[in-house]
């Protein structure tokens, strides 16, 4: 087919001007920096706490060991990041509410220089966690259990929580109730509980591991677990929700990696929130998982003062696919207590979605969720490209904001 002289003038026309829809984001891609753009600043971090610690590299490498030496104690992080004694006592005043723990790996991406970047304001407890607004469970995932462990709020699938231990607890978490005094991973007797309700019911066809960290149990016992799910015949799709290789990649071992792809599909769903967070070592992780067959995908949270901004979203998203991660979800902060400085207007959001859409590849544009409350469920929103639609045309906006029209006719029999 031939193309008319004009059209194809306006084609390269057109091309011409694509550069400069992104030249603001190209003027500040580069001062956005990811761990890997860090990494000489966080190897000094890194022998520091190793230093502190009494351990070599060797150790470092251990996941067992990371967490047994996750930072519980305001006075040695403020140690190692150079902080003033004010800023450990916040911290040990917000502790007595709301446990905290950072892993060792988690710790040294911290830049000291930059208090309450968004690093640290992921890690590290303030004194704004105890303002009083939202709840502490404004999903109600406790009403939402037909037996314990199990959350449904959907016709064919539901989540166990196996367990409330994590790498490191976010300051933002959805249920830092859960977290209480200890570490504690779920019941045997329950976990077979959940198994056998899942028997139960055939329309259950897709069954998401979580917690707290879902990759806190032992190898055994996920292979134990995962065995179980697989003798269920109508179970077709295995999920976990996991921020290890975020926040302890150490944990995604070759063993592990192992156990996994015996029963695919298997699938993982992890949770990066900023572009500090890919690192060298949590690009291998990722490349670990994706070598074993399993598809990953991202889920971030919209946090303020980590990600709240466009062009933040956009690197970070870039940098995903490029570690094999897929953007998947933007979640809306949920309104949980001792959260609200983490919060943002849906504005926001839309905004986000908006500097994507058209602006970078369809692959790093994930959708963006608002969790109805009271268990109501995930709910997406879009920015508003459709302007009119009649019976015979329809107006869109495209996302340059340009304007175009076409016909809303059935196909003529």
């Amino acid at each position: 087919m031939s193309i008319k002289r004009g059209q194809s003038n306006q084609t390269q026309c057109r091309a011409d001007t694509l550069p400069g829809t992104i030249a603001d984001y190209m003027a500040i891609r580069d001062s956005i920096h990811t761990g890997f753009d860090e990494q000489e600043r966080i190897q000094r971090q890194k022998e520091k706490i190793l230093a502190y610690l009494g351990a070599e590299e060797s150790q470092w490498q251990d996941f067992h060991w990371q967490i047994e030496n996750r930072f519980t104690e305001a006075r040695a992080i403020c140690d190692v990041l150079g902080l003033d004694d004010q800023t450990a006592c916040e911290m040990e005043e917000v502790g007595r509410q709301y446990r905290f723990a950072v892993s060792p790996y988690y710790l040294s991406l911290i830049d000291a220089e930059k208090t309450y970047g968004p690093i640290y304001r992921q890690a590290l407890p303030t004194l704004s966690e105890l303002n009083t607004l939202g709840e502490l469970d404004p999903m109600d995932e406790e009403g939402s259990s037909p037996v314990p462990c199990v959350t449904r709020r959907y016709p064919d699938r539901l989540i166990i929580k196996v367990t409330n231990m994590c790498g490191m607890y976010c300051r933002f978490c959805q249920r830092r109730r859960r977290i209480g005094e200890c570490d504690t991973h779920t019941p045997r007797q329950q976990l077979v509980g959940a198994l056998e309700y899942i028997g139960s019911c055939p329309e259950i066809r897709d069954v998401l591991i979580t917690g707290g960290d879902a990759f806190m149990l032992s190898d055994q016992e996920i292979d134990w677990l995962l065995r179980e799910l697989r003798a269920i015949k109508h179970v077709e799709i295995i999920r976990f929700g996991t921020r290890t290789p975020v926040t302890l990649p150490q944990r995604i071992t070759p063993r592990l990696c192992d156990i996994l792809k015996k029963y695919h599909p298997i699938y993982v769903n992890t949770h990066f929130n900023a572009p500090m967070e890919i690192t060298p070592e949590s690009a291998a992780a990722c490349a670990r998982l994706a070598d074993a067959g399993i598809s990953l995908g991202n889920q971030m949270v919209l946090l303020a003062g980590v990600n709240n901004h466009e062009f933040i979203v956009r690197k970070l998203n870039q940098k995903l696919l490029s570690i094999r991660v897929k953007p998947y979800y933007i979640f809306h902060p949920k309104q949980v207590m001792g959260t609200s400085h983490f919060w943002v207007t849906l504005g926001t959001g839309v905004e986000i979605i908006e500097g994507l859409r058209g602006y970078t590849s369809g692959m790093a544009v994930p959708t963006y969720i608002v969790n109805g409350p009271g268990g109501l469920g995930k709910t997406p929103m879009l920015p508003n490209y459709l302007l009119y639609i009649a019976k015979n045309r329809a107006v869109f906006r495209n996302w340059n904001g340009e304007l175009f029209e076409i016909e809303n006719l059935p196909m003529e029999d």
